[in-house]
């Protein structure tokens, strides 16, 4: 709740119920010496509501705004635009339940939008099933790489070059705790993925091998080859997919035989808010589908013959044994789910073509032009939405300045790879619906004057 409702009234005869004359008694437990004197130095003493709201708008007001500048960042997390009515239907109280619902029968509309929800995960990343979301992308691909230890009974994952380094990043902590070896390389600035490279290190030890698609520079690699090498060793293939909106004009992995997928639902329907909360999705082939994690809801009838909704497997330590649960994760990102299964519903399979295709149109007409820009040189020979620039100078300071002149102009490998000499001059620009022909053009003029 957002104030106190007790009255002085209330605190005294609470206090008298339990036999103290003031709040002050409740801590003669606590040495002086350990209580301070009186407010904490340095923070403003309490204020009105107003003046609270007049002081953080006047902060708010120091942020650049998205929407009113060149924007060309991505790397996982995509501006797209949202429609009004996404915003408006998941307040509505069919779907605006509690985030968990531990009688789940009595939510039908939460139960009923989980089931489009993985429909709709499982057609878009070629699967047989998909569950009701994980937390986000990147705990998605790990609980995807102990999956793959359960069923190869393995500990060695393989991880391609350009997995987001921060999806790397989660699966290195994670492995800490359980022991899997994961076997990672740096991703080169060159149009070539590192598929053909994976495929000569797959062994009968491999558990695992992971892939992102697009990858993180936003090359695609057909996968096929890899999938059969993973599977003549008895090993899985997982594909990591953090732009969603890339499958509609690409071939999805399920296709191209990914035994799991996994990915960031991020791009549809979730504002990027300052990095979260986003929403992970997890799909596999059916034959696996007791090993996932997460919860899945399935379609039935009641005793009278209706259309109902039902959990029907919750894999997980609050519901089963701890020593039987496949993951510890409890919940489900439900409300950016929610916002997810909307958007894709809104655009339908026509749509959803039709606003990939609008993506990778204004991606291939921006990399046309940045590539004539001196000093800017085009890595990738095929890509969705996203591509890498080598630039001729280091590319994080170079952002940095064009950020203060109101460009959000891409990410910097360096600043994603700190350190590591032979990405400094990367820099990834995405594109979306949202970028305009002016605003390439803007970062095409202020790159000639910076790489001058």
């Amino acid at each position: 709740m957002r104030y106190l409702p007790l009255t002085p009234d209330d605190r005294g005869a609470m206090l008298r119920t339990i036999g103290a004359n003031s709040i002050d008694d409740l801590f003669v437990d606590v040495p002086a010496e350990a209580r301070l004197p009186g407010p904490i130095a340095g923070l403003p003493n309490h204020a009105t509501e107003l003046s609270v709201e007049r002081q953080l708008s006047a902060l708010a007001r120091k942020n650049m705004v998205a929407g009113e500048v060149p924007f060309f960042l991505g790397c996982g997390s995509y501006r797209h635009h949202v429609p009004a009515s996404v915003d408006h239907l998941i307040q509505r109280g069919e779907f605006l339940t509690a985030y968990t619902p531990y009688q789940p029968e009595i939510a039908q509309g939460t139960l009923q939008m989980l089931f489009e929800f993985q429909t709709q995960v499982a057609r878009l990343f070629g699967c047989d099933v998909a569950n009701a979301s994980m937390y986000d992308g990147s705990t998605a691909c790990w609980e995807a790489i102990v999956m793959a230890r359960r069923i190869t009974r393995r500990g060695k994952a393989l991880i391609s070059a350009g997995l987001h380094p921060h999806y790397v990043s989660v699966a290195k902590t994670m492995a800490r705790f359980t022991g899997d070896d994961l076997r990672t390389a740096l991703p080169k600035l060159e149009a070539a993925t590192d598929i053909d490279t994976l495929i000569d290190a797959v062994d009968t030890d491999t558990s695992c091998v992971v892939v992102q698609y697009p990858d993180i520079l936003g090359r695609v690699g057909d996968l096929s080859a890899l999938a059969d090498r993973a599977h003549e060793k008895g090993a899985l293939l997982i594909a990591v997919v953090t732009e969603p909106v890339a499958l509609g004009l690409l071939k999805s992995p399920g296709e191209m035989g990914a035994d799991i997928v996994v990915g960031e639902g991020q791009s549809l329907g979730v504002g990027l808010q300052f990095g979260g909360p986003y929403v992970g999705l997890f799909a596999t082939k059916e034959k696996y589908v007791r090993q996932t994690p997460g919860r899945y809801c399935g379609e039935t009838v009641d005793a009278e013959g209706k259309r109902g909704f039902v959990l029907t497997l919750s894999t997980r330590e609050q519901h089963i044994r701890r020593e039987k649960a496949t993951s510890n994760i409890c919940t489900n990102s439900g409300l950016c789910a929610l916002a997810f299964s909307i958007h894709m519903t809104l655009l339908g399979e026509k749509g959803l073509r039709g606003l990939a295709g609008i993506n990778h149109a204004g991606a291939v007409g921006a990399a046309e032009r940045l590539a004539r820009v001196p000093g800017a040189e085009l890595v990738n020979d095929g890509f969705f939405n996203e591509f890498t620039l080598n630039l001729s100078k280091e590319a994080r300071p170079l952002v940095r300045r064009l950020a203060d002149r109101g460009i959000l102009a891409g990410v910097s490998l360096g600043r994603l790879y700190p350190g590591v000499d032979a990405l400094q001059n990367g820099l990834v620009v995405a594109v979306t619906e949202t970028t305009t022909p002016e605003d390439v053009e803007t970062l095409a003029a202020a790159l000639e004057e910076e790489l001058a």
